[in-house]
């Protein structure tokens, strides 16, 4: 018999502080929301109730991570004016405040929504708009990540390092590298790092999640990324493993996305484990709410089902979140502190993870 999650385990993860460092924009919009722009659009979807909208847009029947990403086409259909770009990231703000995230840092890539004349600095100043307007209600610090496209030719990530720098004290705080890996080297998009750190931009790169550790390799000695994005086939090459262990480059792990990607065959067999194990500086993040079909609390909860970490173990690296952030440093040591001080509050004996065999609860505290 399967064992049942006990519901007051899983409200005790979700009040735990969190810190959310890899959320992409396009991947993250309410069910509801997505029908609704739809439906003012004149597009059609497959389904008009938002739970069975939910369940088709998690991608489950991937073979890897091109056909993952695929299913974006539908999300980017809404997302080309500023009053629909305005609302979802307000709501992705909201959301992530209703999960217990303290700070949370979006990333996208601005070019995608130009397609219907918007210009990249409306498109920025939307976005950051509808950030700021979710901060204020919840409580929650949101920052913004500029991301390039590896598939797009240069110039499209020099103008894109050139945007996000133009805006990093109006929260942006870092430039990423995302899409294809596989045939789309980073390395081809030196020069656009180069400026970046040059102006004193911190960067992160996705590697390692459809492509191998060479990946990784590229994305630290030829783009000084300073976190990875996924990081996945790092024990590939246990020389670099150690290299990022040593260094402190964080990994922005996504495990659910993973196990959608075929990157890792079942969440149980996830290397996060391992790098933790080794000391790394490892972090849970959702990759996308809609697509990926869970919120970090789900994910916290499946580290502790599938992973057997304790409690201690979950607000560890909760923690660590805090640690990799790209906020200046006294912020996020304050709200490293702050979180540090509630989770401290509570260590009174947690509930069981699971509930005893034929037991029920009504409803969780």
């Amino acid at each position: 018999m399967t064992p049942t999650l006990n519901p007051h385990f899983v409200a005790r993860v979700r009040a735990m502080p969190k810190a959310e460092l890899h959320c992409h924009l396009d991947g993250s919009l309410r069910a509801a929301t997505l029908r609704e722009l739809s439906a003012a659009r004149g597009l059609a979807l497959p389904h008009q109730h938002d739970a069975a909208l939910a369940r088709w847009m998690r991608v489950d029947d991937a073979h890897d991570l091109a056909e993952y990403l695929a299913r974006f086409e539908i999300t980017l259909a809404v997302m080309q004016t500023a009053d629909e770009l305005r609302r979802i990231a307000r709501e992705l703000v909201a959301d992530a405040a209703a999960d217990g995230i303290r700070y949370v840092e979006v990333r996208f890539c601005p070019a995608l929504h130009t397609r219907e004349g918007l210009s990249a600095d409306a498109v920025m100043e939307a976005v950051l708009a509808g950030l700021q307007a979710g901060e204020a209600p919840g409580g929650v610090v949101a920052r913004l990540i500029v991301c390039a496209l590896r598939s797009l030719p240069w110039p499209h990530s020099m103008a894109m390092a050139e945007l996000a720098v133009a805006y990093q004290r109006r929260g942006v705080v870092a430039f990423d590298l995302a899409g294809g890996e596989r045939g789309n080297p980073a390395r081809a998009h030196a020069p656009a790092f180069e400026y970046a750190r040059h102006n004193n931009l911190a960067v992160t790169v996705h590697a390692g999640e459809g492509d191998g550790a060479a990946s990784i390799h590229e994305a630290v000695h030829q783009c000084g990324a300073n976190r990875i994005g996924h990081g996945t086939r790092l024990r590939e090459d246990p020389a670099l493993e150690a290299y990022v262990v040593d260094r402190r480059i964080a990994l922005e792990v996504c495990p659910t996305s993973n196990v959608q990607t075929r990157v890792v065959h079942v969440f149980a067999e996830h290397p996060i484990e391992r790098y933790r194990q080794l000391g790394a500086l490892v972090t849970v993040n959702t990759d996308n709410t809609m697509m990926s079909g869970v919120s970090l609390t789900d994910e916290f909860v499946s580290c502790a089902v599938h992973l057997g970490w304790s409690h201690e173990t979950l607000a560890q690296v909760a923690l660590q979140a805090f640690d990799a952030g790209f906020l200046p440093y006294a912020e996020r040591q304050a709200l490293r502190a702050s979180a540090e001080r509630d989770l401290a509050r509570m260590t009174s004996p947690w509930p069981a993870l699971f509930l005893p065999a034929g037991h029920q609860v009504d409803g969780a505290a």
